[in-house]
């Protein structure tokens, strides 16, 4: 995956773009709903330059977008390597790319974000993979990895808690269309829920009929280990799922400690 991931795989493609004639106390505006700091100028579908919050503080004031904008704008192919983006940004000291396709269009936007979230990524292939065998390995049967949408409604969890911390970031993503897929075995006619339990949640509650998952179809109808522990713990649908809004992820409880160590 890491040689074939592409800008395309990992942009915005919802891009939010403005005029030369937008007004700057809309832009202003602009960025306190949204929280973005910089948006494409856009003209007929081409980008014809980039405000950002630096051009809105060390420029002089003036009244419309075309007045304070930056037209030495760098855009990056949709078809560019993640990578190759990666070091462009960096090289450059900017923090996103508009993305073109061939007729040189505005198709999507790339940003360091974006970039930390595809390198994030790459381990779900793997875990995807190492999951697979074992699978193979341990029951003695042939399997098939997909790649589909599957109805949330679907999905047998295997896990009794979430965390609300975690539950919120994964909607973040969600919203976005950032979220990465999630991992299920079928077996017979059921989907059961490996990896992606925050995910799964998060997409349920948006009101989501389906989410973008790993599938590893097995060849023959077999009840999984995960399956039975579940099964002792009462688990069979989303609404069984407890999330945990007293305590935050161990993840993110970690930093926390780590941070308090360093004020001491």
């Amino acid at each position: 995956m890491s040689s074939s991931a592409l800008v395309k795989h990992y942009m915005t493609k919802e891009v939010i773009t403005v005029t030369p004639e937008t007004p700057n106390e809309e832009i202003i505006n602009l960025m306190k709903s949204t929280g973005h700091d910089g948006f494409p100028v856009k003209i007929n579908g081409e980008v014809m330059g980039m405000v950002t919050a630096f051009d809105l503080l060390l420029k002089p004031w003036d009244h419309a977008v075309k007045d304070i904008m930056s037209t030495d704008v760098v855009v990056a192919d949709q078809d560019m390597s993640i990578n190759d983006a990666a070091r462009v940004m960096f090289r450059m000291g900017i923090s996103r790319l508009p993305v073109i396709d061939k007729e040189g269009k505005l198709v999507g936007i790339i940003t360091n974000t974006d970039i930390v979230r595809s390198h994030i990524e790459r381990s779900t292939p793997m875990k995807v993979n190492y999951f697979k065998k074992t699978l193979e390995q341990l029951y003695g049967v042939e399997t098939k990895l997909l790649r589909m949408k599957v109805p949330t409604e679907q999905l047998r969890p295997t896990q009794n808690k979430i965390y609300a911390d975690e539950l919120q970031g994964r909607t973040y993503e969600l919203e976005r269309g950032l979220a990465e897929p999630t991992i299920t075995v079928k077996s017979g006619n059921r989907h059961i829920l490996v990896d992606g339990h925050h995910r799964t949640v998060a997409a349920s509650k948006l009101g989501y009929k389906e989410i973008d998952s790993y599938v590893i179809e097995l060849e023959k109808d077999i009840k999984l280990g995960l399956e039975k522990t579940a099964d002792k713990e009462g688990i069979y649908t989303l609404n069984d799922i407890e999330i945990i809004d007293d305590a935050q992820h161990p993840l993110i409880a970690i930093t926390g400690s780590l941070r308090k160590n360093k004020q001491k």
